[in-house]
């Protein structure tokens, strides 16, 4: 009901109208060339609004199929589409893709020499393109948009549409001068995708871009293939980070960091321990990024720790974990690097090490990209310093999303407007049981605060902590705490407990953080009582929750979810492991992503079934004509020898 619903929508404001046969054509196109027989929510009616010349906003999560909403129109329309994309490493994955599945696509980029550009221009005059890959920076040349007038180019798709905005968690400028589509070009329709984007945000990419009664089209916010964990960051990373990579071996995983001096030293730190890992981060040469990127899409390379600078530009479908080793900067961002694990529809894990002191790292390196109008990472629109105020805004919201107490794929979409509709997802740290409820939460508050009004509110969360637990210090001795009331009231907890504590009082507002600025020049973060605090201390307040991670057995590895169990049921995994070596090989002779020649769903698939002909073989999802045609004997041979070798049964 929900998908005819939309399809309705979809073509009943609309002047033109698509008719059931080319529904009809539009899924033989699909599973023709990707292999694809069934169309995800939301995909029917944005590819209506490409065929009916109806201007579009499509909001869908990474890995729910944007691309195929204006690629399959394209096959069927016969004319030219142009895409806009930001980076050329994204647009050569796609173009690669494409050709793969037997479509017709180019890119134009400053990469190529003048020959090979004006053989790509010979053949997008020639009406032989589908597809054409530019940037929004050659887009604006007055040679490129000659060369659009003359083939009369009708429909445009802007990809990775959020950086449109300058509310968005990863505004572009460049991208605002795609406003001039509607005026330069007006018989075309404009077509904005992305993955990420709040009411706000959708209502300032329709005005920027200047959008004509467009169909607005927003899918499930929520990845249900994720497992959302965010765990108390405690000392060195290096522990934590290690107990992570141990759970996926030999699989493809990013690891963010907010410093690049944090990504040099872990990077260094994990190559000791005998893992091969990447850094990747804008202080590098552009050569060194490239061999990074490179050798992570290629599959030579299964970590890379990187800033938040890496990810955009990486289409590797078979990521199968995204370990922050401190919080994003907003759910936006959040939603965004996570969104690049499990591309593929299959299960990947997303780790979030949290500490209290992320907030107050960010608000330091936002005032100072606002004090010296940096144009790079935090960008302002013509000295629009309230950007300022709407990051900060962005930045509790998400430090209060990683203190909730409540499911956090719940939590997640209902940022984004939606409900979640379930009480269990059985997908992230809170629903698996892997945290709970300190007992007398209310009670050890009250001490925490009244430990704090008897220092007088002149220490930071470390003293405070190291009163509470009696410690016998020189630096206690010296400043006179081992002789407050308050010494030595909670000498039975962890110092990490205690001070991550203390990070959600003031996460909770009845504590206040604030850094205190001394002649020396040196600013210090101290702790400070508000109104709430004196509510809490007064029993005036009681909804006073507080958490810790659960107690594990000694030896006891983290429970698995739902999401990352049923996957590989029936899977030979020795299979896979021998098609994915195949798979590899033939992308390093071809030299393309390996999730090119077949993802890893389409392999665990064959891995499951073991076809014994290519006619069943063809029935797999993402093995279309042109890739059965390529590959199909060669993987087939594979499935055959590795039967008669084990005398595993075919056909499954």
């Amino acid at each position: 009901m929900i998908k005819w619903f939309l399809f309705a929508q979809c073509h009943s404001e609309s002047n033109m109208q698509t008719f059931p046969s080319q529904i009809t054509q539009l899924n033989d196109i699909v599973a023709k060339h990707w292999g694809i027989r069934e169309l995800r929510p939301l995909q029917e009616p944005a590819m209506c609004s490409v065929l009916e010349g109806r201007d579009s906003l499509v909001v869908m999560p990474t890995g729910g199929g944007k691309s195929l909403c204006f690629q399959a129109p394209a096959v069927l329309r016969g004319d030219t589409t142009v895409v806009i994309s930001p980076l050329i490493s994204l647009m050569k994955d796609q173009v690669d893709g494409l050709l793969a599945s037997g479509i017709s696509a180019i890119q134009l980029n400053s990469s190529q020499t003048a020959e090979e550009r004006q053989q790509h221009e010979r053949n997008i005059l020639n009406g032989n393109v589908r597809l054409l890959f530019v940037s929004p920076e050659r887009l604006v040349q007055a040679d490129m948009q000659d060369l659009l007038r003359k083939i009369d180019v009708r429909t445009f798709a802007i990809d990775e549409a959020h950086c449109i905005s300058h509310w968005g968690h990863d505004f572009r400028p460049e991208y605002r001068q795609m406003r001039m589509l509607k005026t330069i070009f007006p018989k075309a329709s404009v077509h904005a995708y992305t993955a990420t984007a709040t009411q706000q945000v959708r209502t300032d990419i329709i005005q920027q871009l200047g959008l004509k009664d467009p169909s607005i089209l927003v899918g499930n916010f929520d990845r249900a293939n994720l497992s959302y964990r965010i765990i108390s960051r405690r000392g060195g990373v290096l522990k934590q980070v290690l107990s992570v990579i141990d759970r996926h071996k030999k699989e493809g995983g990013i690891i963010y960091c907010i410093r690049r001096a944090e990504v040099d030293e872990l990077t260094k730190d994990l190559k000791a321990t005998g893992i091969k890992a990447m850094a990747y981060h804008a202080g590098m040469t552009a050569q060194e990024r490239s061999q990074t990127q490179e050798a992570f899409s290629e599959e030579h390379c299964d970590v890379v720790v990187a800033t938040v600078a890496f990810g955009m530009g990486i289409d590797r479908s078979n990521v199968r974990y995204v370990l922050h080793t401190a919080m994003p900067k907003s759910l936006e961002a959040y939603q965004q690097e996570t969104g690049r694990a499990g591309r593929d529809g299959l299960e990947a894990e997303c780790v979030l090490l949290h500490s209290g002191a992320d907030v107050f790292t960010w608000k330091a390196i936002m005032q100072k990209a606002a004090s010296e109008q940096n144009q790079g990472q935090y960008q302002y629109q013509e000295n629009d310093h309230s950007y300022l105020e709407t990051a900060n805004e962005h930045l509790h919201l998400m430090d209060r999303y990683c203190r909730g107490a409540a499911c956090r794929h719940a939590l997640l979409v209902a940022h984004f407007g939606q409900t979640y509709g379930k009480d269990n997802c059985g997908a992230c740290d809170i629903c698996l049981g892997e945290t709970v409820e300190v007992e007398g939460a209310l009670i050890i508050a009250q001490k925490i605060l009244s430990c704090v009004a008897r220092l007088k509110e002149k220490y930071g969360i470390g003293y405070v902590a190291a009163v509470l637990r009696g410690e016998n210090s020189q630096e206690i001795r010296a400043r006179g705490g081992q002789s407050i009331s308050t010494y030595g009231l909670l000498k039975e907890y962890h110092l990490n407990d205690l001070r991550d504590w203390m990070y959600q009082l003031i996460s909770q507002e009845v504590l206040v953080q604030e850094n205190v600025e001394y002649d020396s020049g040196r600013s210090v973060p101290i702790l400070k009582l508000n109104g709430g605090s004196w509510q809490v201390m007064r029993g005036q307040r009681t909804n006073i929750r507080l958490l810790k991670p659960a107690e594990r057995k000694k030896g006891e590895r983290t429970k698995l979810s739902k999401a990352e169990t049923g996957s590989w049921d029936g899977v030979d995994r020795d299979l896979f492991e021998s098609m994915r070596e195949l798979r590899r090989q033939i992308a390093d002779a071809r030299r393309v992503p390996p999730y090119i020649i077949f993802p890893d769903s389409t392999l665990r698939e064959l891995a499951r079934i073991r076809p014994s002909s290519l006619e069943r073989m063809r029935m797999v999802s993402g093995i279309g004509d042109a890739k059965l045609r390529d590959l199909g004997q060669t993987f087939l041979d594979a499935v055959l020898s590795y039967s008669k070798a084990t005398g595993a049964s075919l056909d499954t």
